[in-house]
């Protein structure tokens, strides 16, 4: 069985059953018809995937995996903050009327700093350390900006990623600092599991652990028969995944070299509401 769907049960159980309610208390979320988002929540939760043992794609329901890799490579590779750039509709909400998302995400990913090695990038920032200086302790991005949070439309939830070098393994910690569950959990997971086996094989290592750090998981109010169900559904082997192994620099990636096989999964949830 799939040890993602595992960690994934247990941390829902532990939310519901342990969690704290903000019913009552003033909240900043909104549903559309304009009432209070409240959510059930747990500080400071920590989640451990070796990619060695499995791609941790949940079998509970289908994750997209080549959308949300689309997504990733939106930030990540293409450095983008414009919806025009971008395959999936997810952030339309926060969109203005030109598509962009103002100074988040991949602008700030864009944006260059001043480094020992010369001017760049966070990116080119970290390839060049993971290529150059492996062992360095100093292999990290954040994109939480303050200079810049005021012309974000929509604060960085997944903030910051720290690399490390462990004999020929890339590991790697993943800060959240909010996370929905159900909509997003499994979607940052396998994104950060995947920039992880892309940055490991352009750089001549192999891929380790995703530790995924979220200061705030929480299940919204409406969002809880949902959980209550997806928790007691079947759970199959993890599916498979690789790369194409011909590409050797991170900028020629694209979703057509993302390989999946054998990917067992109940049905998918739609119609889940979505809190703004």
């Amino acid at each position: 069985m799939s040890k993602a769907d595992v960690l994934f049960v247990n941390m829902c159980e532990k939310i519901l059953k342990e969690g704290f309610s903000t019913e009552g208390q003033k909240v900043r979320a909104k549903w559309e018809d304009g009432t209070p988002a409240h959510t059930i929540k747990t500080f400071g939760v920590v989640n451990r995937y070796n990619l060695q043992e499995e791609f941790p794609a949940l079998t509970l329901r289908p994750t997209a995996i080549k959308t949300c890799v689309d997504e990733l490579l939106w930030i990540w590779q293409r450095k983008s903050n414009n919806i025009k750039d971008l395959k999936g509709h997810i952030w339309d909400e926060w969109a203005d009327e030109t598509g962009s998302i103002g100074k988040a995400y991949g602008y700030q990913m864009g944006k260059k700093y001043r480094f020992a090695q010369g001017e760049m990038d966070q990116v080119d920032n970290v390839l060049w350390q993971l290529k150059n200086q492996p062992y360095s302790r100093r292999i990290m991005t954040n994109i939480y900006n303050f200079d810049d949070l005021s012309e974000m439309h929509l604060e960085p939830c997944a903030y910051s990623m720290t690399f490390n070098v462990t004999g020929n393994r890339l590991n790697a910690i993943l800060n959240q600092r909010s996370q929905d569950v159900l909509a997003a959990n499994n979607w940052n997971v396998v994104q950060y599991s995947v920039l992880v086996h892309m940055f490991a094989q352009v750089s001549g290592l192999i891929p380790g652990e995703l530790v995924h750090v979220i200061s705030d998981a929480h299940i919204y109010d409406r969002h809880v028969p949902i959980i209550e169900e997806l928790i007691k559904r079947p759970q199959y082997p993890a599916p498979k995944f690789r790369l194409n192994p011909d590409v050797k620099n991170f900028y020629d990636f694209t979703t057509d070299d993302l390989i999946i096989e054998d990917y067992q999964k109940n049905p998918q949830i739609t119609g889940i509401p979505i809190a703004v």
